[in-house]
Formats: structure tokens, sequence, C-alpha cells
């Protein structure tokens, strides 16, 4: 184990391996003012979404299946709002794997998450931040801003920003610098679709991805949601295509990881970075 864990450590130094980030990557994450957790689990979000209340059973399975159910009953604008009201908010901590992270100044970075914490480390340097879109007219699934060390802004074409860049993408929305989220069923089929056709991804990041390898980290690989969308974000990866740090993987997960050309490495991504488990998020 000690040694599979450093020879990520030497390949993440590397720049040739990108992390692939989920929910626990949160898990240290607290309000400042009120001490309560950031919601970012499935389960964590579906409360959150519907006032601290449990939805029925059907519901429950999974976030996306919540929100389409509320985008139907109030609206579109309702999972907007609520989106906006949980990850908006400047009060949340830093997470102590995003201090990490930010520190290895890596070249790219995929972040499932909805939150800002990442890019708010990185709001000392340049860089390309790429956020995930859907069911809007365009027929690109992305939009892209270049950050200059000091601020956020559009950039309409891939010619007005740098290909070298350090990349952030965050597949499912961010509210920074502007909101935008992947979160209801309909959202996810239309990302998902066109993701699968060449749509959701820069042209120059489809190059420039060819050959690196990816390290999964903070996610089940149980649901099909992020199995699709892991699936087609590490397509042209060498071969093997690199690591999935899951604790107590089940035999799907072992299936499936084996059969992209992933890894299973039974530990936790904060044995990776030299992280105690309990350590506390920064204020």
């Amino acid at each position: 184990m000690d040694t599979c864990l450093a020879e990520i450590r030497a390949a993440l130094a590397s720049g040739t391996v990108v992390p692939f980030l989920g929910a626990d990557v949160l898990a240290d994450v607290s309000h400042r003012d009120t001490g309560r957790k950031m919601p970012a689990t499935s389960d964590e979000l579906i409360l959150a979404l519907n006032n601290g209340q449990p939805m029925a059973p059907r519901l429950m399975y999974e976030f996306p299946r919540a929100a389409m159910n509320v985008e139907l009953k109030r609206g579109r604008s309702a999972v907007n709002r609520a989106m906006e009201q949980i990850y908006a908010n400047d009060g949340w901590s830093e997470a102590a794997v995003h201090r990490w992270l930010a520190g290895l100044e890596l070249p790219y970075v995929i972040d499932l998450n909805r939150d800002s914490g990442l890019q708010k480390l990185y709001a000392n340097r340049p860089h390309t931040l790429i956020v995930g879109t859907a069911r809007i007219a365009s027929g690109l699934r992305y939009k892209l801003y270049r950050h200059d060390g000091t601020g956020y802004s559009a950039a309409v074409e891939e010619s007005e920003i740098d290909p070298a860049a350090p990349i952030l993408f965050k597949p499912c929305g961010t509210p920074w610098p502007e909101p935008q989220w992947i979160a209801s069923d309909a959202d996810y089929v239309d990302y998902i679709t066109e993701l699968m056709g060449g749509f959701a991804i820069p042209n120059y990041l489809k190059e420039r991805r060819k050959g690196l390898k990816y390290l999964v980290a903070g996610t089940r690989l149980n649901r099909d949601t992020v199995r699709m969308l892991l699936s087609d974000f590490i397509y042209s990866a060498a071969q093997p295509a690199g690591w999935a740090l899951i604790p107590e993987p089940n035999d799907k997960e072992r299936r499936f990881c084996a059969r992209i050309g992933l890894t299973v490495v039974e530990a936790d991504v904060r044995e990776l970075a030299g992280i105690s488990i309990n350590e506390p998020a920064a204020a």
C-alpha cells in the first residue's frame, strides 16, 4: 500500500496525473458561523434541497432524481436558488484536500463538486476555468473563463485563453464567477449526451489530455451518473489509466475500474495526502 501511494504522489508531482474529485473531499468543510457541514454527498444535497426533510425512498436514491422532482413541482428556479443558497455563501471553511492539491500546482484538475473552494485557493494564480452547462441553445456544453491572477473574465473563444494555463474543470457547476448548475436528471441527460458527442470539452483540452493518467478520489463508482462522466473524461488516457482510491470497494466498482484501466487502491485520499482524518478545515 505505501509503495502504491508513493507511486501516485510521484506521478502527481510529474504533472501527468489528473485528480477526479468527488464529494468526500469536502467531508471536513463546515460553516464558520453555524458549524454545519457543507452538503456534498447525494443524501446531504437532497436534505438541503428539501428543507432538511428526507424525500420518498425512490427519490432518495440519487440527488439528480430528487432535483428533477423538485424542478417538475416547483420549477427549475427552485433548484437554482437552493444551489446558490448553499454554494454562494462565503462562510465555508477550506477543505484540507483542496489545500493539499492547490499546493501541488497541478496542470489539470476535474472537480465534480459545486463549491468554489478550490477556485479560491487558485485565485492568486492565472488559470482557466471550464464550467459545465446544460439545456442551453448553444451547441457547446461548457463555458470558459480566464483568470489573470486577480479575477475571472469570460472567454467566448478558445483563442482567448492560454492553452498552457492550469485548468480547473467544474462539470457540475459553481457559483463563481456566475452561477451555473448541472443538478437534475434532465441536466445530466443533456450534459452527458453532449459530453459523449464531444461538445462538452474544449477542443484544445481534447488534445492536451491525450496520454494522461487519472486519480479518482473522494467518490464511489457504484452510480451510473459518476461512471458515465468518468468514462468520457478519461477518454484517450494512458493505459493503464491511473488509480481509483476506494476504501472497501465492492465487486461492481472493481469490475468497472478494471474495464476502464484504473487500479483500485483501498485507501482514502487523506492517506495519500498525509492528512489526519480528523484534521479540521481551515477557517
